[in-house]
């Protein structure tokens, strides 16, 4: 192996991280197999490369490095001690990446790939897992990695790349996601066991003005529609408390903090009363969104059929 000047690109001071990446990556496996063999002949059989070619970038790997990393005979080389400091680190970053490619493979198996689902708190007790049984049945070996947030943040791991769908309320509109709706939910005034409307069936939220509300927190979608509808009744709530699950506001509401608008419970609760809101229309949509553009593997897009498939009755009865 003899070595050349070479007028290709070399590590510069301003760029090193860029440059070590774009000029050393693809030369790290060439780098690895004549080290394992101590011979560019039988390297070059190995990896499927041209031996002028294995050579070149070995020389070049050096030049770019600054460092022997080989001692040559012929085509018989040895490892310098900073060629075996330099493979030890190499070998480990190409399982690494090994590692990597068989996750990502196995992620996208048209049988046995992995979704990405994220859903909202409310969604978990129930809809969500009959969701998954019923996929499941024709996907059994599908595999689920599930997120259970508020809807800002779902979108936000959605656009990080780290969701592949999501079921969200209210339905986003935004020009880098799909949203599809696939259902609404009703949504209740929940007022204590003894209070004064807990003797009705139903109510025109205005007669709530005066009360006082325990509601989520600010970012989460049913906040946002609790604001809009009191808004649309005439009036801005008066907020006794600002929690994370509804099921927590549930338990305030029974204890007498206040009282809420909620969507149904799994289970119903003692200590307090839902009645129907007549007006306004009191319902909060519930759809799918994922991310524009962004390529699906087969499970990915089996499920989203299947969610697309539910539209009308996603919610159990």
């Amino acid at each position: 192996m003899v070595h050349q000047h070479s007028s290709g690109p070399r590590l510069s001071q301003g760029s090193y991280e860029e440059d070590i990446a774009l000029l050393l990556a693809p030369r790290l496996a060439y780098f690895a197999g004549v080290a394992r063999h101590e011979h560019v002949t039988r390297a070059a059989q190995e990896t499927g490369v041209p031996q002028s070619t294995l050579s070149r970038a070995m020389v070049r790997l050096e030049e770019d490095l600054g460092v022997a990393l080989f001692a040559r005979k012929g085509r018989t080389v040895s490892l310098t001690p900073a060629g075996r400091t330099f493979l030890a680190s190499v070998e480990r970053a190409l399982a690494e990446v090994e590692k990597a490619a068989d996750s990502v493979r196995a992620d996208a198996d048209p049988t046995a790939g992995k979704v990405a689902f994220g859903f909202l708190h409310t969604m978990g007790s129930e809809t969500v897992p009959e969701l998954i049984r019923a996929f499941r049945v024709d996907h059994p070996r599908i595999r689920f990695t599930l997120v259970q947030n508020y809807g800002e943040a779902m979108i936000e791991r959605l656009r990080a790349g780290e969701l592949d769908l999501c079921l969200t309320s209210p339905v986003p509109d935004a020009p880098d996601l799909v949203a599809r709706r696939l259902d609404e939910q009703r949504l209740r005034l929940v007022v204590p066991d003894d209070h004064r409307l807990a003797g009705r069936k139903r109510i025109r939220l205005a007669e709530a003005a005066d009360e006082t509300f325990v509601t989520l927190e600010p970012g989460y979608g049913l906040r946002r529609i609790t604001d809009d509808l009191c808004s649309l009744a005439g009036f801005t709530p008066r907020i006794a408390f600002e929690g994370e699950e509804t099921e927590t506001l549930r338990g305030l509401v029974a204890a007498g903090l206040g009282v809420a608008l909620l969507p149904p419970p799994a289970v119903p609760r003692p200590g307090v009363v839902e009645l129907t809101v007549t007006a306004p229309r009191a319902v909060r949509e519930i759809g799918v969104a994922w991310l524009d553009g962004h390529p699906d593997t087969v499970p990915v897009a089996a499920f989203k059929r299947f969610l697309l498939s539910r539209r009308g009755a996603l919610l159990p009865d």
